[in-house]
């Protein structure tokens, strides 16, 4: 007879998990302790469970393997799901094990209207549901194993996503025969169709089992690859899809091959590293003038896995790549039928399966004339409009863009780069220099303040001893605070960059621009009070520097690379700086909004000039 916690550990270990992420709490204390049994089993606490959630997500992120979050019952499993979410929405893999009251104090066992009646309890499977590809609660002991080997393929394959299974008490200290347990194998005959009607799996799940034959896939490549011959300013465009499905180097080997432009979606701007060849810049509504003029003018895009969002498009959807044939691949086949794309081909594939055969069909490729014009037009768009401008460079208050762009100068080419929201990322991935090894990330469907501290956390255990930049706004870093004593506790390789513009300096911007008379909730002044970052640091026992004037940047970056890890610097940024480039809203006469063509970013170029950069 064996304990039910301890089989499932084990199993998880067996299907090639290594990481915990861990708050232990008496709700999950069978579970605590069997995950700490587990020799194959790494453990790493957490002071908040939204912490290690996004922890999780970070690991997963780098390492391609998800990791397993343990939180207990009631608000151990409330207080994960922000970061759970911002793992479903980026689609990466998570397991999420979470302890729960035994079943004789649940609530739904009983036909009245309570509120709750076991100690801390919460329906935590009807919270989760709606963010995770699959939420069980585990009330059979004999089928542990069956369903932790759904959860891992459902994680791992088709989109990733995570899941969750919540595990009573009773159960999770339960005594069971092992040789009646019940097992899941996908390659069994009728697997998949069990479990595409599991009650437990998330609807738009189903897109999982909708996948393009083989035979149409190569259909699909050489109607691209006809089309390509056709085009004269084509455009690659790849995403975090070509990340998750550890495709990088083959989606610069394609790029290279084709001798056009290429260029990284938002969050994937590290796809092509700006000494490639072929980089074109970043576009996006918070990308560059580069990126959006060769998207823009481009008769042929081919676009891998990127769902092309709302930030990456811009609530002028309709007139996104307006001139372009435009292919899309995605392992989703819900996100290439949004209302707001209008594309010509729409492939859903696997890359880890697209690439291969687009390869295969492109053979011996030669390069066409006028892709060499366009590819060396859209290089002239690079240096003709850099992000960085030369007044923001000038002696005083120091340049977030100024800074980025001269950190990244100074970085190796393996360091990991993780990034807060708010001025952390947007800054960084305007302005940072991509080079070949180089990662870059952000979560971007969730964006929540927090994520950085966590994220660093979860990068460095996954980078294997890695140098790990941690980008964190003064604002964001106040959200998840307390993971400065796990850094600092743990030894970890972190180098946290507190990049302080005096409070909230996204919602600042929007306020300034449609509420001027009403500034509130953003800084001192008006509200929302923060500490002295030099010395919380010293609190934690993270060493630091400090700066605040662009003239002292190169000595402040390179001393400050030369503290031994962990440590937190502080960067004093100018508020007056806003966001730019970046796509803007204009008020018409009549009060109404309206948000121009992707090219078109403020500040405004004059409209001669935009003409100049649009192609006929």
């Amino acid at each position: 007879m064996r304990r039910v916690a301890d089989i499932l550990a084990e199993e998880l270990a067996r299907q090639g998990l290594r990481q915990v992420f861990m708050l232990t709490g008496g709700g999950a204390m069978h579970l605590n302790d069997a995950f700490g049994r587990c020799k194959d089993l790494q453990i790493f606490f957490n002071h908040h469970e939204q912490a290690g959630a996004m922890a999780a997500e970070s690991y997963c992120r780098l390492s391609g393997v998800p990791a397993i979050l343990n939180v207990t019952t009631g608000p151990g499993g409330i207080n994960a799901l922000n970061g759970v979410y911002g793992a479903y929405v980026d689609s990466i893999a998570m397991i999420v094990i979470s302890g729960q009251i035994k079943r004789d104090t649940m609530l739904g066992n009983y036909p009245l209207p309570l509120r709750q009646l076991g100690d801390q309890e919460v329906d935590i499977i009807a919270m989760a549901s709606p963010v995770t590809k699959y939420a069980v609660e585990l009330q059979d002991p004999y089928k542990v194993k069956e369903v932790a080997a759904k959860a891992v393929y459902l994680a791992t394959h088709g989109r990733p996503g995570p899941v969750w299974i919540d595990i009573p008490m009773d159960i999770q200290g339960y005594l069971v025969e092992e040789t009646k347990l019940s097992e899941w194998n996908a390659d069994v005959p009728g697997a998949m169709e069990s479990l595409r009607g599991d009650p437990a799996l998330n609807p738009t799940a189903q897109g999982d089992f909708c996948r393009d034959t083989p035979l149409r896939l190569k259909s699909a490549a050489k109607e691209i690859v006809r089309r390509l011959k056709m085009a004269k300013r084509p455009v690659l465009l790849g995403g975090t899809g070509v990340h998750i499905a550890g495709e990088m180097e083959r989606f610069r080997n394609i790029a290279a091959l084709l001798g056009i432009p290429a260029v990284g979606g938002w969050n994937a701007y590290d796809l092509i590293p700006n000494e490639h060849p072929c980089y074109s810049g970043r576009p996006g509504t918070l990308g560059d003038r580069p990126g959006n003029f060769v998207v823009q003018n481009a008769d042929f895009l081919l676009i891998l896995g990127c769902r092309l969002n709302i930030r990456q498009i811009s609530y002028n959807w309709e007139n996104f790549a307006p001139k372009a044939w435009k292919a899309q691949v995605d392992i989703d086949p819900s996100e290439l039928r949004k209302p707001t794309l209008n594309n010509d081909l729409l492939i859903t594939a696997d890359l880890r399966e697209f690439l291969p055969v687009l390869e295969e069909t492109l053979g011996d490729w030669t390069q066409k004339p006028e892709h060499v014009s366009f590819l060396a037009w859209s290089k002239g768009k690079v240096a003709t409009y850099p992000v960085l401008q030369k007044h923001q460079t000038l002696p005083g208050a120091m340049n977030p863009y100024y800074f980025m762009e001269r950190l990244f100068e100074y970085l190796n080419p393996d360091d990991i780069v993780v990034a807060g929201n708010g001025s952390a990322c947007v800054t960084s991935f305007q302005a940072g220099k991509i080079k070949k090894f180089t990662r870059l990330y952000t979560n971007s469907g969730d964006a929540s303040m927090g994520y950085d501290l966590p994220a660093a956390i979860g990068a460095a255990l996954a980078a294997g001893g890695k140098r790990i930049i941690c980008l964190a706004g003064d604002g964001s870093i106040m959200m998840n605070l307390q993971e400065l004593a796990t850094i600092a506790g743990e030894k970890l390789p972190v180098y946290i960059y507190l990049l302080n513009n005096k409070g909230y300096h996204s919602i600042r911007q929007t306020q300034q621009a449609y509420f001027p008379d009403n500034i509130l909730g953003i800084d001192e002044h008006t509200g929302v009070h923060f500490p002295s970052f030099m010395k919380l640091g010293e609190c934690f026992g993270l060493p630091g520097l400090f700066a605040d004037k662009n003239e002292d940047i190169d000595s402040f970056i390179q001393n400050s690379l030369a503290v031994p890890a962990p440590c937190l610097h502080e960067v004093a940024l100018d508020p007056a700086q806003n966001f730019e480039p970046k796509t803007a809203s204009r008020k018409l006469p009549d009060g109404t909004m309206f948000t121009p063509s992707m090219d078109d970013m403020a500040p405004f170029l004059s409209p001669e000039e935009l003409k100049q950069n649009r192609l006929d």
